[in-house]
């Protein structure tokens, strides 16, 4: 009876459900589930007595009775142990102490004696084999019943019996259950494929075999650590993590990674390959999701644990709801703020209102804030613009994912779940499947937000771009397994020269540098090898044009600019390779990358990023008198984005406050000030912008000019050797500035001032082709090797041991000079051929 509820009384809620372990008695069964079996029983025993009936007609229904109490006696056996089974059950829902022994001292005991001798995966091929056996003993032994026959021979003329008894409307039905299954059938074909399994002695990767990637690889060692042994955690109150995402950039060693974890761990490795559940048919991709997480189920029981691989998990898609950018688990529906990205996160150091606030405006404007300049790019390229002029989880599939994901604590089984409620008793709990799920995929915010909640993506790691030691480790690893001549250094340096480089990318680097020995006749690799192998793969093979002589000229020029105010200016970045072979999208280029792993940018470095851009234009106008190209438009785009961002986003100009923000907030920017014919503020704001963008672009400009004006004969220098071997490593371009031997080119003899004389006088001939469009009047002239400077023999090294060079840019001695096809002196015996 309900309490009343007192006046004054707050109302609370004070019953609810007992828990299991409250409850020391059985439930009370209802009248029917008592006396179910006992009818079920008595309708058996009538058929078989109407049977016995129907084969005798003169035999009455009390002679048929007693006829039957004779033979089916087991009838009446079945039955007593029903009666017997009702009391037992009856006084077990009145004593508790009853009740409680048989639960806990014997099916208890019973069952923990079974759990010590056989695996999970004994007893679910023991009872599967003892329910068919049961199942078939139950019908033999029917059938010969009803036809007089042993069971064994019953059993084997059941199929004709069936034939033959049924009426023809049931052979129409069965006939159309036969169409039906042939369409099953389909479907079943079509859910198989696209997974394979392999078993623990197949795979033979380990962890010693990734490389560069250590501070993921100990993470993922520690699930390792769960799957063998799983008791550390769930001794304690804990469970073992079940799902990992690994995320980020393609080649960097995911599914590497996942293939480790697999050969290391000794369970079976199953690969689920990413089209497996694109189908043209509704349906057939949940088909799949359930085959595969039976057969999961199946090998973990077996083998104690299974891992899961799922190989570009982007192709699941997701369910049509926005996703979070650029990161997993970056937030709900929105891309990543500009105020949270990039930098220090001040965005948590505000209070809650004022971040709530900021979250709010970028979301109704749509402003996700700007995207980084050059995100993405392993390195700056400078002149290259210089041209002349599904389906996945649709379908229900992801939905059957999820599902499976967080649902594998489910009574499972059909005895389990049916045959086991229909006799009173309750559904055994499954055993604890050991599956490790692991996911990979380049593009995270593809990927369902349901899909990485933690339960089924516990841990979400970012498998990035290798740092400098991760390269050096991957380039020892891959240079061990073929003969090279580098040594320590020079791996030290390809490191530093080739930022951002995946395990994929290096490997491929490696491979190219042995094809490249190969086809020179060699076994062996050299660093030029690698050098050659690095331009072939990063600007891909040149094309076969040839420019005409004053066009060549005039790209060398352009690119030489480049080149020496980032030798002067650039201190956060090294000159990586020069070129003017025309490639795909480019006449010529100038690139550089990092010499080290740098997280941050500061102004100065952005103030040298825009001099290098405006060399371009400042140098064609100064050697080509005040003419310049269409070569420049990629350059003055790159400097005037980065301006853009410098004074609008970033701080770094006149001004501090935010350009993104006032245009947002319709605030103005600082400057603006009135303008005629009524302009808005965010017109004003734009106008002020652009005032103080094409200021800070036209100083730098003059910076620029200033530092090529005195720096004249140095780019003379660098274009003439760039027109001589038309690619140029990043110590080549240091070696004609510092006048110093490189790889490829001697750097002495640009300390000549007679050569440097040379050199304007073909400048000023090809100048002059270039405004009457004709052809230079002068070759391009020849610079004399090293060992001929002043007359006489160069050391081993290729400097002059006399009269080349005094070390401060100044030399004597006479220069050789003829067109690019004439042969240059011949060196005395044993000394270098000079190069040049």
């Amino acid at each position: 009876m309900k309490k009343a509820q007192r006046p004054g009384q707050a109302l609370g809620y004070e019953g609810g459900r007992p828990r299991e372990g409250d409850i020391l008695t059985r439930r009370p069964l209802p009248v029917w589930d008592r006396i179910r079996w006992l009818v079920l029983l008595a309708i058996i025993w009538l058929l078989l007595t109407f049977t016995v009936m129907g084969d005798n007609p003169l035999i009455g229904f009390l002679d048929a009775c007693r006829i039957e109490a004779r033979v089916g006696w087991w009838v009446f056996v079945l039955a007593g142990l029903e009666v017997v089974h009702q009391v037992h059950l009856l006084i077990c829902e009145h004593s508790a102490a009853y009740n409680q022994f048989w639960l806990n001292r014997v099916w208890g005991g019973l069952q923990r004696t079974n759990h010590r001798r056989f695996s999970d995966w004994t007893r679910f091929r023991l009872g599967r084999a003892l329910f068919w056996v049961l199942l078939v003993v139950v019908v033999a032994i029917v059938t010969g019943k009803i036809i007089h026959s042993p069971p064994a021979l019953a059993l084997a003329s059941l199929p004709g019996i069936i034939w033959h008894e049924i009426p023809f409307v049931i052979q129409i039905a069965f006939y159309l259950i036969f169409v039906v299954a042939q369409f099953a059938l389909l479907f079943w074909f079509l859910s198989r494929g696209g997974v394979d399994v392999y078993y623990p002695d197949d795979i033979k990767t380990r962890f010693s075999d990734v490389w560069g990637q250590d501070h993921v690889l100990e993470r993922v060692k520690e699930n390792m650590i769960f799957l063998e042994n799983p008791e550390v955690v769930e001794d304690r109150g804990g469970y073992v993590p079940g799902g990992i995402l690994l995320w980020g950039p393609p080649g960097t060693g995911k599914t590497l990674m996942a293939e480790a974890v697999a050969g290391e761990t000794g369970k079976p490795y199953v690969f689920v390959d990413p089209g497996a559940f694109i189908n043209m048919f509704f349906g057939v991709g949940v088909l799949k999701v359930k085959g595969l997480f039976r057969k999961l189920r199946k090998l973990a029981l077996r083998y104690g644990g299974v891992i899961v691989f799922f190989d570009e998990a982007d192709s699941l898609g997701n369910r049509g709801t926005v996703t979070q950018g650029g990161a997993p688990g970056g937030g709900r529906g929105t891309a990543t703020p500009a105020f949270s990205r990039a930098g220090c996160h001040g965005f948590s150091y505000l209070s809650a209102d004022t971040q709530w606030m900021l979250a709010r405006e970028a979301m109704a404007s749509g402003l996700a804030g700007p995207a980084e300049p050059g995100a993405g790019r392993n390195k700056q390229i400078i002149g290259a613009g210089m041209n002349g002029g599904g389906m996945g989880g649709g379908m229900g599939t992801l939905q059957a994912l999820l599902t499976e994901l967080s649902g594998l604590n489910k009574p499972r089984g059909f005895v389990n779940r049916v045959i086991r409620r229909a006799l009173g008793m309750r559904p055994k709990p499954p055993p604890k499947y050991r599956i490790l799920v692991m996911m990979a995929t380049n593009m995270p915010s593809a990927l369902d937000e349901a899909l990485l909640r933690p339960g089924r993506i516990d841990r979400i790691y970012k498998v990035g771009y290798p740092s400098k030691a991760g390269r050096i480790r991957t380039y020892e690893g891959y240079f061990a397994k073929v003969q090279h001549e580098l040594t320590e250094e020079q791996i030290d340096k390809l490191a530093t020269i080739t930022p951002y480089a995946t395990g994929a990318g290096i490997k491929d680097l490696v491979n190219e540098a042995l094809i490249t020995a190969i086809r020179d006749g060699r076994d062996v690799i050299t660093w030029p090898d690698v050098l050659k192998a690095k331009q072939l793969k990063e600007l891909g093979p040149p094309e076969d044009v040839e420019y005409i002589e004053r066009e060549r000229h005039a790209v060398a020029i352009h690119e030489a600019c480049h080149a020496l105010v980032a030798y002067r200016t650039r201190q956060h970045m090294e000159i990586d390779i020069a070129t003017i072979e025309k490639g795909s999208d480019y006449l010529g280029m100038v690139a550089s990358v990092k010499p080290e792993d740098q997280f941050t940018r500061w102004r100065s470095e952005y103030q040298a990023d825009i001099l290098v851009s405006l060399a371009s234009l400042a140098g064609e106008r100064m050697f080509f008198d005040s003419d310049s190209s269409s070569g420049v438009s990629s350059d003055l785009e790159q400097a005037t984005t980065v301006a853009s961002y410098m004074e609008g986003f970033w701080g770094m100009g006149t001004t501090v406050s935010s350009y993104s923000s006032a245009r947002r907030l319709e605030v103005g920017s600082p400057g603006g000030g009135g303008r005629p014919g009524g302009e808005d503020s965010s017109m004003r704001a734009r106008h002020a912008l652009a005032d103080r963008i094409e200021d800070n672009l036209s100083s730098l400009l003059g910076l620029t000019e200033t530092i090529l004006r005195d720096n004249e004969r140095h780019v003379l220098a660098l274009a003439h050797a760039l027109e001589t071997h038309k690619t140029l490593s990043g110590e080549d371009v240091t070696a004609v500035f510092e006048h110093q031997r490189g790889p490829l080119v001697d750097g002495a003899p640009y300390a000549d001032d007679e050569f440097i004389a040379q050199l304007r006088a073909y400048h000023h001939a090809a100048a002059h082709a270039h405004r009457e469009h004709s052809q230079p009047q002068l070759p391009l002239p020849v610079a004399a090797p090293a060992w001929a400077i002043g007359g006489v023999i160069a050391d081993g090294y290729g400097s002059p041991a006399i009269g080349s060079s005094n070390g401060d840019g100044s030399g004597s001695g006479p220069a050789v000079y003829g067109p690019p096809s004439s042969p240059a002196p011949s060196p005395p015996d044993g000394s270098p051929d000079g190069r040049a």
